[in-house]
């Protein structure tokens, strides 16, 4: 069984909605693609994502507010509503990112931690999103007393990978893994425990290697999990058994 543990399907299309969508889960469910996770970044676009969604069986969804996104409106009180329904299966994607924003780290912070409590509250995990904040993101993960959850399309060090490891965490790779310079997420990704594997498109985003420059798709989670397979020495139906298995674990599937 082969997952995309983290997609934005509504921004596939540039009206998206059930029939736009609709050729795009046709050919995920052509690559073999079983389940999608769609993943929430803002308040305002969380409904019409659902909507657009919504049809699909062999989609499920994240409820949150991702750092760059919640100068455009966060409230706790809102997550914690939507995140309740069944078919939400994690709170997110939130976490830090001072590559991009360095003028409302404080804010960031206080959403984080906030999106964490909601997860603990709910028994969700949470999806996390961190760049250029590896210090902060690990200590308010700790502070957040053992909430589960994945540090998604992961491009840090081993360092910080062995950090997150040790708190529970899961480590999803995306088609970066396949890009000429990602010397040291290979590496990392070597070292990665098989129990603790997830991969994800990221899609639109971040299309892997053959279809660099091209709008990245659930489908192409296939050659990720191909590219990890040859990288961890083992079968692509081998890695497809595990990371699924991880993925039901993690997101209670």
């Amino acid at each position: 069984m082969l997952i995309d543990s983290h997609c934005h399907l509504d921004r596939l299309a540039e009206d998206a909605n059930p029939e736009s969508l609709r050729p795009v889960v046709e050919r995920a469910r052509d690559a073999g693609v079983k389940e999608m996770l769609c993943v929430s970044v803002s308040q305002k676009g969380y409904e019409p994502m659902r909507k657009a969604a919504e049809p699909f069986e062999e989609v499920v969804f994240s409820c949150g507010v991702h750092p760059l996104d919640i100068k455009e409106g966060f409230d706790q009180a809102w997550l914690r509503q939507h995140a309740q329904d069944v078919r939400v299966v994690a709170v997110g994607e939130t976490g830090l990112d001072y590559y991009y924003s360095k003028d409302n780290i404080a804010d960031q912070q206080r959403a984080f931690a906030e999106h964490i409590d909601v997860a603990r509250e709910l028994d969700k995990p949470v999806i996390v999103h961190t760049r250029d904040a590896r210090e902060d993101t690990l200590g308010i993960l700790r502070e957040g007393q053992g909430v589960e959850g994945v540090l998604h399309c992961f491009t840090e060090n081993w360092e910080m990978a062995s950090a997150a490891l040790d708190l529970g965490l899961y480590i999803s790779i995306s088609g970066i893994v396949t890009f000429r310079n990602a010397d040291m997420l290979r590496d990392v990704v070597r070292k990665l425990p098989m129990d603790r594997l997830l991969v994800e498109t990221d899609s639109p985003y971040l299309a892997p290697v053959p279809y660099r420059g091209k709008q990245n798709q659930p489908a192409y989670v296939r050659e990720v999990a191909q590219y990890v397979a040859d990288l961890k020495h083992c079968s692509y139906e081998e890695l497809c058994c595990q990371t699924a298995e991880n993925y039901k674990r993690l997101f209670r599937r």
